[in-house]
């Protein structure tokens, strides 16, 4: 289990800005029309731990990173400048100043084993390893990126990255932190080449919407409470995953894991909200669309190239039926995502004056098990845990969740997912998916017990 009560103290110094370590183009960028809509325009936080290894024996964490930073920004300049709206209808355009990202050196007094057994959201203190830099919060005029490094006692350390998300996905920022643990680790060239190219996600002339786009619906009604909420992220492995495959039909067996996993999530949140049954509710499942396009995307882009497809229907009837009707309403949304929907999303937010996507009853979804967060290398090798810090979208909580690769205590690979809900909708749930669970083992002729916990950690 994690602990909550860890007794974390963290020394910051000054935050300093990282410039590139070589001069780059000072020049005006357009961002995509994927790129600068409103549902975009917040920080995203990643977290990564690293252990204690004789591969950095003798290196210092802060000074490698803080190097190798410089470095890869001569490559991925527009994150060293500074966003701004052109013009009356507020586009947004990376002014490539080269001023820098912001960079935080810090030490903590706790190891990396005192923040539990199994590494996983939400982590305590993620205030202190990821401080807020007054002032540098914002979508306009900010540093792009702010990155801390906290060294902890075991001679493992922290990398803390908070990004404006709409500069990149979490396949774009993966690429940039590649490049930098290139860099740390002595590289002179990058594997892959950062591509800027937003104009591929544009609006065509004339915009045309050619398809329908549920996701960006007005919606009248009221989020998920603020007061009250609960965080626990839940891990299912091979066994869970097999558990809830025995309560559908053979013809929906060979679904995938992220579509088997949404159906029982949504239907159990839905479930467990006490909603009206008359009431619409929606999940939306993020889809990476690089190779949706022909050709497909260069292998460098690292702008907003994803989707949110959305699933459809009232809360009685998800409640009704068993999770294969959530399921097929989950397979037909990814497959509606194509090079023409994208096209039409981005005609979309010019004709539309670039709406939020829909959160009144929705449910994101995002998969992040492929994206290589905890891939990413400097010198010390693969990250203990590399991924989402937090579940949320920007500063509302309770409306998605990540799908982040992880293994149980007995070293199982399976997925972890956070969960935030209100505290009496949270029991709701638990009781719900054990349920789900339990009546799928006893289809497979099994009535053994879980023998690791379904509640992996609680805040």
């Amino acid at each position: 289990m994690s602990h909550p009560a860890l007794s974390l103290k963290v020394t910051r110094q000054d935050p300093e800005l990282i410039a590139p370590a070589a001069p780059t183009p000072r020049e005006l960028k357009y961002l995509s029309d994927i790129d600068d809509q409103e549902g975009l325009r917040f920080h995203i936080p990643v977290i990564q731990f690293y252990r204690q290894s004789h591969l950095g024996r003798g290196r210092d964490p802060v000074r490698v990173i803080r190097e190798a930073i410089a470095k890869a920004l001569v490559h991925y300049y527009p994150f060293a400048g500074r966003l701004r709206e052109v013009g009356s209808g507020g586009k947004l355009a990376v002014d490539c100043t080269g001023e820098g990202v912001m960079f935080i050196e810090a030490d903590a007094n706790v190891s990396v084993d005192e923040f539990g057994d199994v590494l996983q959201p939400p982590f305590p203190g993620l205030d202190e390893l990821l401080f807020d830099v007054p002032g540098s919060g914002g979508v306009v005029g900010c540093p792009l990126i702010l990155i801390q490094v906290t060294r902890l006692i075991c001679g493992g350390f922290i990398v803390a990255i908070r990004l404006n998300h709409t500069m990149a996905d979490a396949t774009g920022l993966v690429n940039f932190m590649t490049a930098v643990g290139e860099m740390a680790r002595g590289q002179t060239y990058l594997s892959v080449q950062p591509v800027w190219r937003r104009e591929l996600l544009n609006a065509r002339n004339p915009p045309r919407v050619t398809c329908v786009h549920h996701e960006y619906d007005q919606v009248e009604g009221t989020i998920v409470p603020f007061e009250n909420m609960v965080h626990r992220s839940f891990f299912f492995g091979p066994d869970e995953v097999a558990a809830l495959r025995k309560l559908v039909p053979p013809h929906l067996t060979r679904c995938s894991a992220f579509e088997l996993l949404t159906a029982a999530l949504w239907r159990t949140r839905t479930v467990s909200l006490k909603l009206d049954p008359a009431e619409e509710v929606r999940v939306m499942c993020i889809v990476n669309a690089r190779d949706k396009f022909n050709p497909p995307l260069p292998k460098g882009y690292y702008g907003n190239a994803f989707a949110f497809p959305v699933a459809l229907t009232s809360a009685g009837e998800l409640s009704a039926h068993p999770i294969e009707f959530a399921l097929q309403l989950v397979k037909k949304a990814k497959n509606d995502v194509t090079e023409e929907s994208m096209k039409s999303v981005a005609d979309l937010m010019v004709l539309n004056n670039r709406p939020h996507f829909t959160v009144i009853r929705s449910y994101v979804v995002s998969d992040v098990t492929r994206t290589g967060f905890e891939t990413v290398d400097f010198g010390w090798g693969e990250a203990a845990y590399g991924g989402p810090a937090k579940g949320g979208v920007g500063a509302i909580p309770g409306v998605a969740s990540f799908y982040i690769p992880a293994k149980n205590k007995k070293g199982e690979k399976g997925i972890t997912i956070p969960v935030c809900l209100p505290a009496e909708a949270m029991d709701v749930f638990v009781k719900e998916m054990d349920g789900l669970l339990e009546t799928g083992r006893l289809a497979g002729e099994t009535s053994k017990k879980m023998t690791t916990p379904f509640i992996t950690s609680a805040l």
